[in-house]
């Protein structure tokens, strides 16, 4: 079984920063993907930020150039470095691994941005 936790959602105006973690605990195989999702309320879904480990992230466009993922893999460890954030960045992120043996979910950390 998998864990993930994340963290560093919150509130913040448009234009802002924020920062969100996520760390992965359990029977975690190197062999994996790990990235963030989002959904806004009445949407679905959606991919923001994928990667496997050192290899190349896949970003949506929306977010190209805005945001970045970058991964401690030692630690098992994912984070996203929003910047530039718009209202329309607001979501519930969640936090996303995949390995042969499962896909597994984070709760969910939500972002919201607004004056």
């Amino acid at each position: 079984q998998v864990q993930l936790v994340e963290s560093g959602g919150g509130l913040v105006q448009p234009g802002g920063s924020l920062r969100l973690s996520c760390a992965a605990s359990g029977s975690i195989v190197s062999m994996n993907v790990m990235g963030w999702y989002r959904q806004a309320p009445g949407k679905e879904r959606e991919l923001v930020a994928a990667g496997t480990r050192g290899g190349t992230t896949n970003y949506a466009d929306s977010v190209k150039g805005r945001f970045t993922m970058s991964r401690d893999n030692a630690k098992n460890t994912v984070f996203l470095q929003m910047n530039s954030l718009k209202p329309e960045d607001t979501a519930v992120y969640y936090c996303n691994l995949r390995q042969l043996v499962g896909t597994y979910w984070g709760q969910g950390t939500q972002v919201t941005v607004s004056s």
